[in-house]
């Protein structure tokens, strides 16, 4: 009877072996699609042991290359997105545009070239340089406005605070409305055109993209955004997501009443964000993304606990939407070692422990001959788009601008002619 029994014991034990697999996906999937926060450290070797144990399972099973396998599943993934649809929008002004215009067609348009393209920008004398964006593989709706101000409601000063934004409250609201403004003109060209998009991209037109955007980046149910700069929020630099979760994600000005009745207050962009987030309860996830901020702002040099750093374009992590500028180094290895581990690491934090960080000294303006170690970082596909965006004739710009017009599903914007005077002197 105690050997039949300890037989019988031995045979369920036996049995659990072909189920472990099954239960660490299941909670890989659990850990990864049901938090609102990201992971406690608590458990983050937890998910790293059973991701490293299904992945080693899976690859064990289908090839003896590992690596041969992952790209084959990054190239499967990238085709099932080459034949979804997908809107990228770019919001902001469009200053440095011929540095950062270019890197986003190379790097995101032209890696998903079935992506349709909208643009939510403000009419300024940078304007003329959006007239690059005729390069892109699709063009929706473009639209470039003048701004004027938002009434500023009680709940709006009650939630928000002009603290750290440069124009108080309305710099904040202007902001929202710029970004709340690509899900208006996305859902009303669904409407129009009777699809619905399976994936939204949200980005800065002042983002220079180093490498391109990858198709491990697109998850179902999940907001994507960038680790670090979070200033006690989250990174609102970028956004990546389904049409269910970017609708809450880019509804910044509609979601501040609810915000309100929730009881926050004094709230900037990114704890704004991510107050928003967590009220509709949509999951973000955060990933290392291979872009940054240019800037012409100056900033104090070490930076202080709550200063920003400026990295240097020729860093090669990252960069994760961190401020940037083309610069002769001024801080490397040991030396961005003690200037980071001052800051706050809630506020303006960059990676840097990788030993890919180089920093800028940019208590100034940009250095003379920036140009040179622009294109020496960018290579000289963007070097060319650099020298031709930045300045023409004002009629080749109204050329260009028509020829990009004819592209477009939707046009809204003043006459190119306009658009052109403001930043080009006729010749």
């Amino acid at each position: 009877m105690y050997v039949a029994r300890r037989n019988s014991d031995v045979d369920r034990r036996l049995l659990l072996v072909p189920a472990i697999p099954c239960i660490s996906l299941f909670l890989l999937h659990f850990l990864s699609t049901h938090t609102l926060d990201p992971l406690p450290p608590t458990l983050s070797p937890l998910r790293n042991l059973i991701y490293t144990h299904t992945l080693t399972s899976t690859t064990e099973n289908s090839s003896s290359d590992p690596q041969e396998d992952i790209d084959d599943i990054r190239r499967g993934k990238r085709d099932e997105l080459v034949k979804s649809k997908m809107a990228v929008c770019l919001v902001g002004g469009a200053r440095r545009f011929e540095l950062t215009g270019p890197s986003i067609i190379e790097k995101i348009l032209k890696v998903y070239p079935n992506a349709d393209l909208f643009l939510n920008s403000p009419l300024d004398n940078n304007s003329f340089k959006l007239r690059l964006l005729k390069d892109s593989p699709r063009v929706a709706w473009v639209r470039i406005f003048e701004p004027t101000p938002i009434n500023e409601t009680e709940s709006m000063v009650r939630v928000l605070t002009p603290m750290s934004s440069p124009n108080g409250i309305q710099g904040l609201l202007q902001y929202f409305n710029l970004v709340e403004g690509c899900i208006t003109m996305i859902k009303r060209y669904q409407n129009e055109n009777n699809f619905t998009y399976d994936w939204i991209v949200r980005t800065r037109v002042d983002g220079y993209w180093s490498d391109s955007l990858d198709p491990e980046y697109f998850r179902q149910g999940q907001y994507l955004v960038p680790p670090d700069s979070s200033y006690g929020g989250l990174n609102d630099r970028f956004g990546l997501g389904d049409l269910n979760t970017s609708t809450v994600a880019l509804s910044r000005l509609s979601l501040i009443p609810d915000l309100d009745s929730a009881g926050f207050n004094h709230l900037n962009s990114e704890s704004a964000f991510k107050a928003q987030l967590s009220t509709q309860r949509v999951p973000y996830v955060t990933k290392p993304l291979p872009f940054c901020i240019m800037t012409d702002r100056t900033y104090e040099f070490p930076p202080s606990s709550y200063g920003v750093p400026v990295a240097a374009l020729s860093s090669l992590g990252p960069l994760n939407g961190a401020k940037c500028r083309p610069c002769t180094v001024a801080c490397s290895g040991s030396c961005v070692a003690k200037a980071m581990r001052k800051l706050n690491k809630e506020w303006s934090w960059t990676e840097w422990e990788n030993g890919t960080l180089k920093l800028c000294d940019a208590h100034g303006e940009w250095e003379e001959g920036w140009e040179k170690i622009f294109d020496e970082v960018a290579g000289e596909k963007l070097a060319r788009a650099r020298k031709r965006g930045g300045s023409l004739e004002s009629r080749r710009c109204v050329e260009e601008f028509e020829e990009m017009r004819g592209m477009a599903v939707k046009w809204e914007a003043p006459a190119s002619e306009q658009i052109c005077m403001l930043g080009l002197k006729p010749k």
